[in-house]
């Protein structure tokens, strides 16, 4: 056993080890894994060197298993026990060549659980998954510990709105459906892992009040030439395939990998709305009509996703490397409306039948180049890293929108085409820079620059006026200045931060500062009025954060973070051009929504490093919310837009508890009870305490183990009633359930899921105003079952993993409908 010097009871410390053979010779690419004593739950795992060292950074104090693995050996075990300061130096651990049975042993016993509780983040293991088979990464995301999809396909996080959504260190520049469009695009196949980081520090960008989402694409670490190839069909009401094939070549100094997914998915949305309309009196208000709508379309989607990449080793202590990426959608509509408006007597007016097709392609591509350097001095490892990124989105759409009298559309009345040409570029550079003070001291520093951009023009074509006749020519379109436009936005962002870290007996320490220049000008070319109009802002702020932790014994330990964070609305969300769903109901960008701000504050207990319960609160200054509104006092038609209101109070419980009731069987719990409270005025409305009430939302994920390679999954999560700002949602959740069978000596995977068994997922939900009321039940192609089977090839002997953040991160998330 290893043991630290005596006095240094629990912080973290530094483990550095060695694997070789009985006769001494150095192990490379063994695969080392630090697991927890008390129920052997992996921590962390990392990959030995060519010369067979492997190092962890920052073992809590508590005691540990540290296992290597490598095949053609027995994986070797050690105790160890952390309870200093003082970086430790593990006895050597020695394997023994094996027989191929012993492999197979090895192999089951190195997987890591589906869900990892760290010490500032939750980590879903989505390889593997049975779950994920031929599933999109927005299906595996919302199925993730405290991850909620609303309605409008906004995604929070333990019941907040709010965050910053990174790929592959890479920020994503998209909102609401736009980001969840592209996330259906995303096939979970191509996942490693998903993190949930709820306070970041001073080196993440200040992007994001809810936290971080991180998703972490497959990157294979087998030495020479390998690959992975997977096919996957899945049925709901309509079809959905997946294949793709991954490949990599790692040599000496080089590590060459590509990898390419096709999609074909058929999907349908079901929407039914029942709105009332009200009218101001000198008494309150008076009820002066409603609408009953139905809404259907059927979506067929083909997308290709590619990524190619190389690293070179220029020295033993530094890296270059280069990615390329691109992910191009076509994707055609074709929905149907059907509206009954009736008066304040609930007379039918008079019924009418929209058709609304589209048709449209987001190609889309981005580059990175980096560099790693890392210097050695008795103080230990200093560590420079540098980003350049380029990224470059392109939006066609065209719409297509039918109106008819009555249901039969035995005449049609109105006409309305939309072509949509839009671009975006985002162009960053940024540096990273470690410096250990002292061995109980770490500095970290850095700083970034990022350029966006965006481009759209949205030409709307009506029915042309005869001005002699006052009649309308449905077979002759002209363009519409009152909807057409044009809007461009530039934004510079220049940002510098600085951490510390410092570790004491029973304490660690963290306090950082972020300081970021925001530059941003929108230009609105309205041809209704003949004009330009814009805004223009620049503003400075400075974004705190500070972290202490304390071991209270070697069972409890206590965390308090606190941080000041901001969300810049998406691109899309300040675009003022429409997107209409049917005749009555369009969307819209404000470009008048400013930024929201927040402080957190968190506290959190862990027992036996397993078990959590934190307390949190948040303040938000000018929340932005989404809300539905009538397009004025008179009008039926209903915009979809976002507008800020004045402050957010919202206090949360989560509470966390793995457990493991039997050697073949694994839980890991979740819930989350939050209470979230807004202030503010829109059109009329107020709101206050009765807009609010306590929320909870539950997730539970089982995992068996049954031998003979037979594993299975099974999935449940549920939410509440929620009341939040305008919006009443109904409780809904879903049971998900998989079966996996490892064939071929575990080369290959046969996999069978199938998702929202029950389709308890459809969502009911009343959107309430002084003037307004809508009523609506929404439901898509949730229970799907899926068949899947992937194939690795080549060779199966892992090396050292490197993972790359590029510099575009904050960007890349709010470009939103104005890519």
């Amino acid at each position: 056993m290893a043991q630290a010097g005596p006095g240094h009871a629990q912080q973290s410390s530094g483990l550095t080890g060695k694997v070789a053979t009985a006769a001494g010779a150095a192990i490379e690419f063994a695969t080392v894994t630090l697991h927890r004593a008390a129920d052997s739950t992996v921590v962390k795992s990392e990959f030995s060197d060519n010369k067979g060292v492997f190092h962890f950074e920052q073992a809590p104090a508590g005691s540990y298993l540290v296992s290597a693995a490598q095949v053609g050996f027995v994986r070797t075990w050690t105790l160890i026990t952390v309870s200093g300061t003082e970086d430790i130096t593990i006895p050597t651990l020695t394997m023994k060549e094996s027989a191929a049975t012993a492999l197979k042993e090895v192999t089951v016993v190195g997987k890591k659980p589906l869900f990892e509780r760290q010490a500032d983040r939750t980590v879903v293991n989505v390889e593997g998954s049975t779950l994920a088979a031929g599933n999109t990464s927005l299906d595996v995301l919302a199925r993730s510990p405290g991850v909620t999809v609303d309605g409008n396909d906004n995604i929070g996080l333990r019941g907040r709105q709010g965050v910053l959504v990174l790929i592959d260190g890479k920020r994503q520049p998209m909102t609401g459906s736009e980001l969840a469009d592209y996330l259906r695009a995303l096939p979970a196949d191509q996942l490693k892992s998903i993190e949930l980081i709820t306070n970041p520090p001073a080196k993440y960008d200040a992007q994001g009040g809810a936290g971080i989402i991180a998703i972490n694409l497959k990157k294979d670490q087998r030495v020479g030439t390998n690959g992975t190839a997977n096919a996957s069909y899945g049925q709901g009401r309509y079809g959905k395939f997946t294949t793709g094939v991954s490949l990599n070549h790692r040599a000496l100094k080089t590590n060459t990998f590509g990898s390419y997914t096709y999609a074909n998915r058929e999907n349908f949305g079901a929407l039914t709305i029942h709105r009332d309309f009200f009218s101001p009196t000198e008494t309150g208000k008076a009820f002066i009509g409603s609408t009953d709508q139905d809404n259907f379309s059927k979506g067929h989607s083909e997308s290709h996703s590619w990524k190619a990449g190389i690293d070179y080793n220029l020295s033993e202590r530094t890296v270059l490397g280069a990615v390329a990426n691109g992910l191009q959608v076509k994707a055609v509509q074709a929905g149907t409306n059907f509206t009954d408006p009736r008066d304040a007597q609930g007379q039918l007016i008079r019924s009418y039948n929209s058709t609304n097709d589209r048709d449209a392609s987001f190609p889309n591509y981005a580059g990175n180049l980096n560099l790693k350097h890392t210097f050695v001095d008795s103080l230990g490892k200093r560590e420079l890293t540098a980003d350049a990124d380029y990224a470059h989105y392109d939006t066609r759409r065209l719409q297509y929108l039918n109106t008819y009298f009555d249901r039969v559309r035995a005449e049609r009345f109105d006409r309305l085409n939309g072509d949509q040409q839009g671009s975006l570029t985002i162009q960053s550079v940024k540096a990273d820079y470690t410096h250990p003070l002292s061995k109980q001291t770490k500095m970290e520093l850095g700083g970034k620059v990022s350029w966006v951009h965006s481009d759209n023009d949205v030409v709307f074509s009506i029915p042309f006026l005869d001005p002699t006749t006052q009649q309308r020519d449905l077979n002759t379109l002209v363009r519409d200045p009152n909807r057409s436009n044009r809007f461009r936005y530039d934004e510079n962002i220049n940002a510098a931060y600085v951490n510390f870290n410092h570790t004491l007996p029973k304490w660690t320490l963290q306090a950082g500062l972020r300081a970021e220049q925001t530059n941003a000008e929108g230009k609105q070319d309205v041809e209704q009025v003949g004009v330009a109009s814009g805004f223009s802002r620049n503003y400075y702020q400075l974004f705190p954060s500070a972290a202490i932790k304390h071991t209270l014994t070697d069972k409890h330990e206590m965390d308090l973070t606190l941080s000041r964070r901001i969300d810049r609305p998406g691109y899309g969300q300040l675009n003022p051009f429409r997107s209409y769903i049917d005749a009555t109901t369009y969307g819209a960008g404000n470009p008048n929504l400013l930024p929201q701000t927040s402080y957190n504050i968190e506290l959190t207990h862990t027992y036996r490093q397993k078990y959590s319960a934190g307390l949190s609160y948040s303040r938000t200054t000018n929340p932005i919310v989404s809300t539905v509104q009538p397009e004025n006092a008179t009008s039926r038609i209903v915009v979809s837009t976002s507008q800020n209101l004045s402050a957010q109070h919202y206090f949360a419980l989560t509470l966390t508890a793995p457990l493991e009731p039997v050697k073949w069987w694994s839980v890991y719990n979740n819930v989350v009870v939050y209470y979230s409270r807004y202030v503010g005025t829109l059109a009329g409305t107020t709101l206050g305490a009765k807009n609010a009430r306590p929320a909870f939302s539950l997730s539970s994920n089982s995992t068996f183990t049954f031998g003979k390679g037979w594993s299975a999954e099974l999935n449940g999560s549920y939410q509440s009633r929620e009341l939040s700002s305008f919006f009443n949602s109904n409780p809904n959740g879903q049971v998900t359930a998989g079966i996996q069978k490892s064939l071929w000596d575990r080369k290959a995977t046969l996999k069978l899921n199938m998702t929202d068994i029950f389709y308890t997922s459809p969502l009911h939900a009343t959107s309430t105003y002084t003037n307004y009321i809508e009523r609506f039940y929404q439901r898509g192609d949730s229970r799907v079952a899926t068949l899947s089977f992937s194939y690795r090839f080549g060779n199966d002997k892992l090396a050292p993993s490197r993972r790359r953040s590029g510099g575009a991160e904050d960007e890349k998330r709010r470009a939103g409908g104005g890519a």
